[in-house]
């Protein structure tokens, strides 16, 4: 974050700033959302919710998963982007809208799922590198977080050999994918071990999915495919464009339902009315359809910047499969990412985010970039880069 900051003021300053240090798209929301908000601005009293989200938008986010997933049998034509299935049935059930819990946003949504699953002391596993907002929630409310380094080896992700190794059996898993900040996506056969060995352990699986739509040929499948005991986080802010809305969705057990409710009305009272209305929207096939448009140029600027960043002596980075991040090698430039980032951020006005912050450990040996920008700002961020490395280069 010291490096938004600095990137913001860089901007106001110089004008020049390009920000490929935070992970939010440039694209707007679905028309069909905005429209859906100014009626609903306009018509509708929008007063208190139902706690957990209103009836409308709960039913469209178990329709969609179940479409998407090939849950219970129902299928999906396959494609890139949010309307890609896996095409296949699987041990699953159907999710039903009482199984969706509408939060404020998925942050909103993991504060009030660890308040209602743990407790004081219990071990939460996580890899590492891994999105900082869940050790240090976890860390906030007194869990044990128990980070496992992931490497290139296992695609930077929690297999069920590392969860084997374990000197005691955790609380609760952690996997998210396609990853932040790796944009590695897990193999679907391995988040099926990882789904059996915690329902055989008794451990509670947390599948961060808020990437699923942004995916670049390699398939996602969803923890809940695989057990009914896991949790699903969605949110509309990644591929449906609407970070600002704050509407985030967790998928539960039966046992989460009434615990969350309680939570959820003490806490935040109800997800903001407005966007919850605009929300219902962004599920819309039109919308989907623009949406899936806004991955293809996601599409284009990765393959710009892979081609690219090895010309400029940033060829070694983490598969991106999903997502829209670069999780880039800078270990041959420097040992310490974050002054790194400044120093680049000072001469060229290129912000990135600093590997530190998702790997306390090794981060200070890598660099995360965000293509989700314009293609002009990608080929632009290269050049700079480029002027940049090649002059720490021999």
């Amino acid at each position: 974050m010291d490096v938004l900051a600095a990137a913001h003021e860089r901007q106001r300053t110089h004008g020049d700033a390009l920000f490929l240090c935070a992970g939010q798209p440039s694209t707007p929301a679905p028309p069909r959302a905005l429209t859906a908000a100014v009626r609903g601005i306009g018509e509708e009293v929008l007063g208190y919710t139902e706690a957990t989200g209103i009836p409308e938008l709960k039913r469209t986010i178990a329709a969609h998963h179940n479409a998407r997933y090939g849950v219970a049998g129902v299928g999906a034509d396959a494609g890139e982007g949010s309307s890609e299935s896996t095409g296949r049935a699987t041990g699953g059930r159907e999710v039903t809208a009482d199984d969706v819990v509408i939060t404020t946003g998925s942050s909103g949504g993991f504060v009030a799922l660890f308040l209602a699953a743990l407790d004081v002391g219990d071990d939460i596993v996580l890899a590492r590198p891994g999105y900082p907002a869940y050790r240090n929630a976890l860390r906030a409310l007194g869990a044990n977080v128990v980070e496992i380094d992931c490497g290139p080896e296992t695609r930077f992700q929690l297999t069920v050999g590392l969860l084997e190794e374990l000197p005691r059996v955790p609380k609760a898993v952690i996997v998210t994918s396609p990853d932040n900040p790796t944009g590695t996506i897990i193999d679907a056969g391995e988040l099926e071990r990882i789904a059996r060995w915690c329902e055989a352990n008794d451990v509670l699986l947390i599948s961060d999915e808020i990437y699923h739509g942004i995916s670049y040929g390699r398939e996602c499948a969803s923890a809940r495919q695989f057990s009914d005991e896991a949790v699903v986080v969605g949110s509309v802010s990644k591929y449906y464009s609407m970070t600002g809305w704050r509407v985030g969705w967790l998928i539960v057990p039966e046992w989460l339902r009434a615990p969350l409710d309680r939570l959820e009305a003490n806490l935040t009272v109800c997800p903001p009315a407005v966007s919850q209305v605009a929300a219902i929207e962004a599920f819309h096939p039109d919308s989907i359809a623009e949406l899936d448009l806004h991955v293809r140029r996601y599409a284009d600027n990765r393959a710009l910047l892979m081609e690219r960043l090895p010309e400029v002596g940033l060829g070694t980075f983490a598969p991106p499969d999903g997502g829209f991040y670069i999780y880039a090698d800078v270990g041959h430039l420097t040992d310490d990412s974050l002054t790194w980032a400044r120093e680049l951020l000072d001469a060229t006005g290129v912000a990135v985010a600093p590997g530190i912050d998702f790997d306390t450990v090794n981060g200070n040996k890598w660099v995360r970039l965000c293509f989700a920008g314009t293609t002009g700002d990608m080929a632009e961020a290269s050049r700079r880069i480029g002027e940049f490395t090649g002059s720490q280069r021999p």
